[in-house]
């Protein structure tokens, strides 16, 4: 027999080591929501479906509706958990206080550490619908788009130059933090473009250049690469608030 909120076995969920509903821990939300991000790290979100969560939390599918509507609510759950993520990490303040390009790099820094303790999940950030048009991820929330403006305008920024600084920031990290994880297995759609076999010549035998210099393709520089375009975006930003010093 399949399963229910009330026959979880306890000792299964011990031995999986779950974060499983129990006596002093029953299903909420916040648990679903937890659930469905070890899944997406584990299986990749393609494979995310309100069954495969009901089985992974030992309760019948329908048991979760009584706390998310469905799979869409879900999924926008779970990258409001993310992104919220920030909001408990040390190293991301919430205002200024060594100036605004300190704040700018810890910022980043934040989102980035995000991404790569969920890389797979991390494509939503980009792909799920925002509260507004114009919130731009991976800052989408409207507590860390009033952090991010209010910390540039407070730094003496005006507010274009502010604008222009939340635009140019977000296409830095979006950007950058996408291709990233795709080197992680996330599914980013478009950019998984090209599948090797064992010995990497897979679809590169017309393309002599490209195969000859695979080996230096294939090198992480992540980390490297992520520090100087964040430096090239804090200089971009210096002048545009240089140029929009009110009078």
């Amino acid at each position: 027999m399949a399963a229910t909120e009330d026959t979880t076995d306890v000792d299964a969920a011990l031995v999986r080591g779950r974060p499983l509903p129990s006596k002093s821990r029953p299903l909420d939300h916040e648990l679903i929501v937890a659930t469905a991000i070890a899944f997406i790290d584990e299986h990749g979100l393609p494979g995310l479906t309100m069954r495969r969560l009901g089985a992974m939390l030992d309760v019948e599918a329908m048991a979760l509706y009584r706390y998310v509507s469905g799979k869409e609510e879900l999924l926008d759950a779970v990258v409001e958990r993310l992104v919220a993520g920030m909001q408990v990490d040390d190293e991301v303040p919430e205002a200024p206080s060594d100036g605004w390009q300190d704040f700018l790099q810890r910022l980043a820094h934040g989102v980035r550490r995000v991404a790569l303790r969920h890389p797979k999940a991390f494509p939503l950030v980009a792909s799920r619908p925002t509260e507004a048009p114009w919130l731009r991820p991976p800052l989408r929330s409207l507590d860390w788009v009033e952090a991010f403006l209010s910390g540039l305008t407070d730094e003496g920024f005006t507010d274009e130059a502010a604008v222009a600084g939340y635009r140019a920031f977000t296409s830095f990290l979006l950007g950058h933090l996408l291709l990233e994880v795709s080197t992680h297995g996330a599914d980013v759609g478009p950019l998984d473009v090209l599948e090797d076999d064992a010995d990497g010549s897979m679809s590169l035998a017309a393309f002599p250049t490209v195969r000859r210099l695979r080996p230096g393709l294939s090198e992480d520089h992540a980390a490297a690469e992520f520090e100087e375009a964040l430096e090239e975006l804090l200089g971009r930003l210096t002048l545009i608030r240089s140029e929009h010093v009110e009078a």
